[in-house]
């Protein structure tokens, strides 16, 4: 089968379209042809060499770990049938090879597809979904009233996460470039805040729950908007010991986050989806074979929701 492999790390021209073996499912396994496959920040980072591989192995490689696609086999799986259309994250953060034809993982790594979702529109979902939903929901347990800040807002992550975020009642905030404040409207954010007109640690206060999706220099700052005993949720690198005990003396809490293959997360995405309170906006859908143009794009940091590949037919 045809699959992009990451040879090396390095610039996007180490993704390199190739033939591989097309992988074979064990038992509770289902072999999955990929109609769309899913580009992701941590893609990049690992093709940089930036975000540690190890659990990738040595290159080369196949990455991605966001499928849509169909079910062609599954021994002893009960749970779908061949010709189900379905979507998952899989085997995360080992090789799932979703920028390939193929892919096999566990039936429960895997949902049913939203009919109403394009198979882009369902690889889009997986990773980015999933981290809204589990930060959000698992770890913060936001409802109606909550005074939610979400940073990047109207990145892949963050658009979904301001979804989910308004269906549950919350009064969101997010940030984002004035150019993109229209957008922000329309996936449920309440208020929009420039960051290269304001700051951000001065024109937000008192929330309860931020999601922090850029860490860096600047998730010490985002403690201050926090009202006491309120969480920052870290999605970007490590809480430090500096980062924790600036939380402590803040009377505030802080957590990091890793995202996990979760089909019950899945589920409730999908019945977001149906109902009508959650969509997918696709930035750019390009071929296979355009990865490393995919991965420029997404590092210029300037995309409007998700970048996908367009895999098969």
């Amino acid at each position: 089968m045809k699959a992009v492999q990451t040879t090396a790390a390095g610039d996007p021209d180490v993704l390199v379209l190739s033939e591989v073996d097309r992988p074979a499912p064990v038992p509770t396994e289902v072999l999955v042809r990929v109609r769309a496959a899913g580009v992701n920040p941590v893609d990049w980072k690992i093709r940089g060499g930036v975000f540690p591989s190890g659990a990738l192995g040595a290159p080369p490689f196949v990455q991605g770990w966001d499928v849509a696609g169909v079910v062609e086999a599954g021994p002893r799986v009960t749970r779908f049938q061949p010709g189900d259309e379905v979507f998952g994250l899989l085997w995360f953060p080992r090789q799932a090879g979703g920028y390939g034809e193929y892919v096999t993982a566990p039936a429960r790594q895997f949902a049913r597809k939203p009919a109403s979702l394009s198979f882009p529109e369902a690889a889009g979902l997986p990773m980015a979904g999933l981290t809204a939903w589990q930060t959000l929901v698992d770890v913060a347990g936001i409802g109606a009233g909550d005074r939610v800040l979400i940073t990047a807002a109207a990145g892949g992550v963050g658009h979904l996460a301001a979804q989910i975020a308004h269906a549950r009642g919350a009064v969101v905030t997010g940030t984002a470039r004035a150019a993109k404040h229209e957008f922000l409207a329309s996936v449920g954010v309440d208020e929009a805040v420039d960051y290269t007109a304001v700051d951000v640690r001065e024109a937000v206060r008192d929330q309860d729950v931020v999601l922090d999706l850029l860490g860096g220099e600047h998730t010490l700052g985002l403690l201050g908007t926090l009202r006491p005993g309120g969480l920052l949720i870290l999605t970007i690198g490590q809480v430090t010991a500096e980062l924790a005990a600036a939380a402590a003396a803040r009377g505030v809490r802080i957590t990091g986050f890793l995202v996990e293959p979760d089909s019950a997360g899945l589920a409730e995405l999908s019945r977001l989806v149906e109902r009508g309170e959650l969509s997918v906006h696709l930035d750019h859908v390009l071929p296979l074979a355009d990865a490393a143009k995919a991965h420029e794009l997404g590092e210029t940091g300037r995309t409007t929701g998700k970048i996908v590949l367009h895999v098969s037919e």
